[in-house]
């Protein structure tokens, strides 16, 4: 970042702040926070988490040593970070509903539709050249996910949530549904005051809930054991030990979001983008499994679930259906894929044969 930003004292910059917040409202971002660079205490608390091992395979976690914890390492210049938030919710979506028809793939409900990046990093690039057009030329980069930025930490120091029990950034009136996007910028400008105290109390529903026991403290969650990092995460054969566990979860996994309590305040997203498209919601788990590699491309295609690959899919598809309950279909579909040529694929049927053999057995017996 070339430090271009006129003198600070030929602008107003709680004017120029209080515009910002203006310009991200129209863009469709549920609200916006402006924070200094100083991440100090994150810094130590991710020091602590990699030391652990809890990144598990996310070798690009510490990869960066500090450019992650001191934005202005990542870029030179930064003195602020403009947070936002955008609610991702689709309409008519079902969740606990999906979860309870274990013939049915679940798919995180943040992927469903069109890829969130994007869309958010278009919209931060416009609220960029609105300060341009503004202030005159000035330093910035815009980050979804796309970077090592400390999105969340950033986020609770802009004022946009508090930190619950499962690490994710919680907000009083919106729960946990949404996308993060930061624009650091070298603008004095005036920051927000960091969001204070901690609204979960004693509730501890998003450890009960978590399948795998993955949030192994308060606000300390063990990758290794997330259905979602083993769902996208992890390159190689997901452990026996959680295979059961995960249900019908083929991508990711939302159980302890839609458990807490402040998620009966999401409100449902009004991008058209996030939409469910190919049935992603709702699709049972022996269609999604027919899929073959073209048609999981075209359909995949700006999709977040299009970055795990063919194979990874049908890794995780052949648990979910290892998981089902017996039929015919779902063992045939799986003996159809047993001569698949990938290891890691026919690993997976394998162990799901033999989970519907079993269940198919017990049938028997049962008369």
């Amino acid at each position: 970042m070339t430090p271009l930003s006129p003198p600070s004292d030929a602008l107003d910059m709680n004017a120029l702040a209080e515009q910002i917040k203006a310009w991200g409202r129209e863009l469709g971002f549920q609200q916006l926070g402006i924070t200094d660079v100083d991440l100090a205490e994150d810094e130590r608390y991710l020091e602590r988490w990699l030391a652990a091992g809890f990144h598990g395979e996310m070798g690009f976690m510490a990869k960066h040593g500090t450019k992650r914890t001191r934005p202005a390492e990542l870029v030179p210049g930064t003195l602020r970070v403009i947070s936002v938030r955008l609610d991702y919710l689709p309409a008519e979506v079902e969740t606990a509903k999906v979860l309870g028809q274990p013939e049915t793939a679940y798919v995180s409900r943040y992927a469903t539709g069109r890829d969130y990046h994007k869309l958010m990093r278009k919209r931060l690039a416009t609220l960029a050249k609105r300060m341009e057009a503004e202030v005159g030329p000035f330093g910035y980069r815009a980050f979804v996910d796309s970077a090592p930025v400390m999105e969340r930490a950033l986020a609770r120091k802009a004022g946009l949530g508090w930190f619950g029990k499962n690490a994710m950034l919680l907000n009083p009136r919106a729960g946990s549904l949404f996308f993060l996007g930061e624009l650091y910028t070298d603008l004095p400008l005036p920051v927000d005051a960091p969001f204070e105290g901690d609204h979960c109390g004693s509730c501890s529903a998003c450890r009960t809930a978590c399948p795998t026991g993955a949030i192994v403290e308060d606000r300390v969650v063990d990758a290794r054991a997330c259905i979602s990092y083993l769902t996208i995460e992890l390159f190689g054969a997901i452990p026996e030990r959680y295979r059961e566990a995960m249900g019908n979860r083929v991508f990711g996994c939302d159980d302890c979001q839609l458990v807490c309590p402040f998620t009966r305040f999401t409100r449902v997203s009004r991008e058209a983008d996030f939409a469910p498209r190919h049935d992603l919601d709702r699709a049972s788990l022996v269609s999604l499994f027919a899929w073959g590699e073209e048609e999981f491309l075209e359909k995949t295609a700006g999709n977040p679930i299009r970055r795990i690959g063919y194979a990874r899919w049908l890794r995780n598809l052949a648990v979910g259906l290892g998981n089902a309950p017996w039929s015919e279909a779902v063992e045939a579909a799986l003996w159809a894929r047993l001569p698949y040529p990938s290891d890691l694929v026919r690993e997976h049927v394998r162990w799901a044969l033999a989970r519907q053999r079993q269940k198919r057995q017990r049938l028997i017996a049962a008369g």
